[in-house]
């Protein structure tokens, strides 16, 4: 008989977690404070690039990306099958663009380790990278081709995975307001700030930024900031970008309703997901350099989400020690949310099911 199993946390790594969980014959509880997926998760460009978003070597956290990309397409499958709903999923390949010739000597290096990581990339210069774009900038002078790399579509990935656990007979509770974890060592008890509460046998934490709160009440250092991300979008009828194209100051991926996204422009401000102008203005800075014809356009549409980011940047995946297991963190995913949910999801469900780890991302490393 299976567990019950309550997720604080609505955006895309509680609904796999869920997902995942309920599909295994647990009951998966989902807490939201607000609307699933209306943080991180609905704001995300919904790119799947391990290679791209890695660019120093084949650490732990690059090996986790790369795992939950490969488990993606059988993901996404399931996911449309079970929620009777689609959402666009583009093998697009990626450019990760430079400008200068020290900098190419940088892609070739990333290439040779990233081939040896499952990526079949190539360095392209010439004629053959503006074959490939052709509207890109003919000051770039070369960039790696990912062919692996893909995207979603967040705001209709979430709606569908959300949809997919109510189908499976997960029980979501949104529009919470604030929740507390009144009791953990020995039942385990939620509150929300309407008076209602929850148990079960134990608690999976995937409240992304607002995971530091707990930091008094399980006695360890839960160093999760939120990061807030500025996003824009410009209207493009015709498809002027083939790929996702990445440099070292932002990404560029059209989607297919129309859109052309550009983020993303970093900064702290608490959790303030106010739009500003310096924001927006630094990613038309780099934009119109990449892609000249966008100097004679305005964005559409901006926003921002917060991203949750954590001391090392790697996310607390694992189990509380001092819980007995009863505590489970998956939080601090910061800009790979909609990546790793897959991976994620497995995680967590494998931990519940038979106690397997990854030592690497526990929860109690900041502790001293």
């Amino acid at each position: 008989m299976g567990e019950t199993i309550v997720i604080m946390g609505g955006g895309v790594v509680g609904l796999s977690c869920a997902f995942e969980l309920q599909k295994r014959g647990h009951q998966a509880i989902v807490l939201e404070i607000g609307r699933c997926g209306g943080q991180a998760s609905g704001a995300a460009a919904g790119m799947l690039a391990p290679y791209s978003e890695n660019v120093e070597g084949p650490d732990d956290f690059f090996r986790l990306c790369r795992e939950s990309l490969e488990l993606y397409p059988s993901w996404r499958d399931e996911v449309r099958k079970v929620s009777g709903r689609t959402f666009e999923y583009t093998d697009s390949g990626s450019l990760y663009i430079a400008y200068h010739e020290a900098d190419r000597l940088a892609l070739e290096g990333r290439r040779l380790w990233q081939n040896e990581h499952g990526s079949s990339g190539i360095v392209l210069e010439g004629d053959e990278l503006f074959r490939q774009e052709p509207m890109l900038s003919r000051e770039v002078k070369a960039a790696l081709y990912t062919p692996e790399e893909s995207h979603v579509y967040a705001p209709d990935y979430v709606l569908a995975l959300e949809h997919a656990c109510r189908l499976t007979g997960v029980q979501i509770c949104e529009q919470l307001g604030k929740v507390t974890v009144k009791e953990w060592r020995s039942d385990l008890v939620v509150t929300a700030q309407d008076g209602r509460s929850f148990t079960g046998d134990r608690l999976v934490v995937c409240s992304g930024a607002w995971a530091q709160e707990l930091e008094e009440e399980f006695g360890i250092r839960i160093p999760i900031y939120p990061i807030r991300g500025q996003i824009c979008a410009y209207e493009a009828e015709v498809k002027p970008v083939q790929h996702m194209v990445f440099c070292n100051q932002g990404y560029l991926v059209a989607k297919t309703n129309g859109t052309l996204v550009c983020g993303a422009s970093e900064d702290v401000a608490g959790f303030d997901t106010s739009v500003t102008e310096r924001g927006i203005e630094r990613l038309r800075k780099w934009n119109k350099q990449a892609f000249p014809f966008l100097a004679e356009q305005e964005p559409f549409h901006r926003w921002a989400g917060l991203r949750p980011s954590t001391q090392d940047g790697f996310p607390l995946l694992g189990p509380l020690q001092e819980s007995a297991g009863r505590i489970v963190m998956a939080a601090g995913h910061y800009r790979n949310g909609i990546l790793l949910s897959p991976v994620t999801a497995q995680a967590v469900a494998d931990y519940i099911d038979n106690g397997s780890r990854l030592p690497a991302f526990a929860p109690e490393r900041f502790t001293v």
